[in-house]
């Protein structure tokens, strides 16, 4: 019988049938960080539980960190007590960890692909909801909340609802200037916010088959953005070439024979799914989110919705001070980030660059960017990206979530709006309660923080 990926990854991981109709799935790499672990670690213990597979966990640290002054103790009692205890708890159950002086730092869902750790037909955890983000390389992976952190670091397992699978297949060219972002942003909003519940997303089709692994993590990153349990890309010859020489990946012969066992996780062909959604590749165009959830967005030559096409749009209309019936084009913003684990690797920075080169950022807009990786902030150092953006006006951080949330002290104040490239325009959602965030792709950012406002990024290309 043809199975899917998903299927097959099951299948091999499932421990037992629960009564609830659940699955108890053996989960093959854990990842924690410094926010979803304290309460798991002692709930461990005080119900003296151990660790049961600690050279399965890896330990970062992303989310608390400030991305300019890292001196320690942090200026953010509560983010020091989270690394602290992070720290600690690492050392006490054996788990390894890359600290703030280890050149493997860097935000989780960036490290696992870029040190092998992430590889096709695992299944893997992590107390984040990005942790999608995996799939990328063919693996199943789950957000996980830290109860859920707890029974992983327990018994390496966690009781899991079958999924549905929903093929969406992108087939086409992509014209000049529209990236994986734009891609994603447009399934979130045909399909909406919700249309993933109980699914996981295969993502196929020419356009997809000929994106790099990068530009595939990012979409994959924004599949719970759709209400996705998963999102992931069949493994193929782009995902072996990647993991190829990865620290944590397979050798010599044990490499070949690892290939040959990804190959036959990938679908079957003929396999048979729950639904299927073909979309054209050459109608995406650069899009921009307008409103509070990232399935409200638009295309950077088209009009924001009127307050009467649904419910949601007049309650977003009016939180981001904005008209129906208005271009995108022309929106005035205040600060640009460039970062998060949805658009922070060498490929998005690369992009960025190429816009700034030679320009200068807007006088009265703050401009950052954000490597997602001490490993990607060297290799761009390496390549004189840092010089062409701070000749343009942006600031060089060092490697973390940052704007991406509001856990560390880059933030938006008051009524800020944001061109961000990042995962999440919720309200509150980079700092301020009633900042606004407009999220596009790094090169669409790069344009805005230029422009002053929003502009398409086509027209600077």
């Amino acid at each position: 019988m043809s199975r899917t990926l998903l299927q097959k990854v099951w299948d091999l991981h499932t421990v037992r049938r629960l009564p609830t109709g659940q699955t108890q799935l053996f989960i093959g790499l854990h990842l924690i960080h410094e926010v979803t672990t304290p309460k798991a670690f002692d709930m461990l213990r005080s119900r003296g539980i151990g660790v049961a597979f600690p050279e399965r966990t890896f330990a970062t640290t992303d989310h608390i960190i400030p991305t300019l002054d890292q001196a320690r103790p942090f200026a953010d009692p509560l983010a020091e007590a989270m690394l602290s205890a992070l720290e600690g708890n690492c050392r006490e159950f054996g788990i390894p960890l890359w600290n703030l002086d280890s050149e493997r730092q860097g935000i989780v869902h960036v490290i696992g692909p870029e040190l092998g750790l992430t590889q096709p037909g695992m299944t893997i955890a992590c107390g984040d909801s990005h942790t999608s983000t995996h799939g990328a390389l063919g693996a199943v992976a789950f957000g996980i909340g830290t109860s859920q952190v707890r029974d992983v670091l327990a018994s390496q397992s966690l009781a899991m609802s079958p999924l549905k699978v929903r093929r969406i297949s992108v087939d086409g060219e992509l014209a000049a200037g529209v990236f994986a972002k734009d891609v994603v942003l447009e399934i979130i909003h045909r399909l909406g916010v919700k249309g993933g519940v109980g699914h996981a997303y295969e993502y196929g089709g020419s356009v997809v088959d000929g994106m790099s692994i990068d530009e595939r993590l990012t979409v994959c990153n924004m599949s719970i953005e759709g209400g996705a349990r998963v999102g992931y890309v069949n493994p193929d010859e782009t995902t072996f070439d990647y993991l190829r020489g990865r620290p944590f990946a397979p050798e010599g012969e044990a490499f070949d024979r690892a290939v040959s066992w990804w190959r036959s996780m990938a679908s079957d062909p003929g396999a048979d799914y729950d639904d299927v959604v073909a979309i054209d590749g050459a109608e995406i165009e650069p899009r921009v989110t307008w409103g509070i959830n990232p399935g409200q967005s638009v295309g950077v030559s088209q009009r924001i919705p009127a307050a009467g096409s649904n419910g949601g749009v007049a309650e977003a209309l009016e939180f981001m001070g904005l008209a129906g019936g208005d271009p995108i084009r022309g929106t005035k913003i205040d600060v640009a980030f460039v970062g998060s684990c949805t658009n922070s690797r060498l490929s998005d920075l690369r992009e960025a660059a190429r816009i700034a080169k030679g320009q200068r950022v807007a006088r009265h807009v703050k401009a950052l960017v954000v490597p997602g990786s001490v490993a990607v902030r060297a290799a761009a150092e390496a390549e004189g990206l840092d010089q062409v953006f701070r000749e343009a006006g942006f600031e060089w951080r060092g490697a973390g979530c940052s704007m991406c949330l509001a856990m560390n002290p880059d933030r938006l104040e008051g009524r800020q709006v944001c061109a961000s490239s990042s995962n999440r325009n919720f309200k509150g959602r980079q700092g301020s309660p009633t900042g606004r965030t407009l999220l596009m792709s790094p090169a669409m950012v790069a344009a805005a923080a230029l422009a002053g406002e929003v502009t398409d990024v086509r027209t600077v290309l």
